[in-house]
């Protein structure tokens, strides 16, 4: 993609929800999108626990991107369906973001995004398919 930015925290600025988020992308590529969410108060629930609404937000966005990283300048994705299975709370630590692409066809693309805590566990896994179509402009 010729637009692309020439470091990954430039993804963030492209991305308003990340950012609030407070995402920061480490590695990005087609082939694997690895990010980093750290812990705060401010994305928990009760007890201190990571909200599910974040971890998927986090997760969605993860997988997202790294389908957005194989497209043409003329093309645009958004997620059309999200799955994500939930193993552990995370109550300390950043969380890690591994997504990489499953399959990539013509209007669609499905990306897998693990999520880790801060000792290696994993968190959560989703799968998500996104549509491709063609820019409007």
């Amino acid at each position: 993609m010729s637009d692309m930015p020439a470091d990954v925290n430039q993804l963030i600025a492209m991305m308003p929800f990340a950012a609030q988020l407070g995402m920061i992308v480490d590695e990005a590529s087609a082939q694997k999108v690895v990010a980093t969410l750290p812990w705060a108060p401010t994305l928990c629930t009760m007890n201190g626990i990571i909200h599910g609404g974040v971890l998927m937000s986090f997760a969605d966005t993860a997988g997202a991107l790294v389908v957005f990283l194989s497209l043409s300048d003329d093309e645009v994705t958004a997620t059309i369906t999200s799955t994500t299975q939930m193993f552990r709370p995370v109550r300390t630590g950043d969380l890690r973001a591994e997504a990489v692409p499953l399959h990539r066809g013509r209007t669609t693309a499905t990306a897998q995004t693990s999520l880790f805590d801060s000792e290696g566990n994993m968190v959560s896994q989703t799968n998500q398919i996104q549509a491709i179509r063609r820019s409007a402009s």
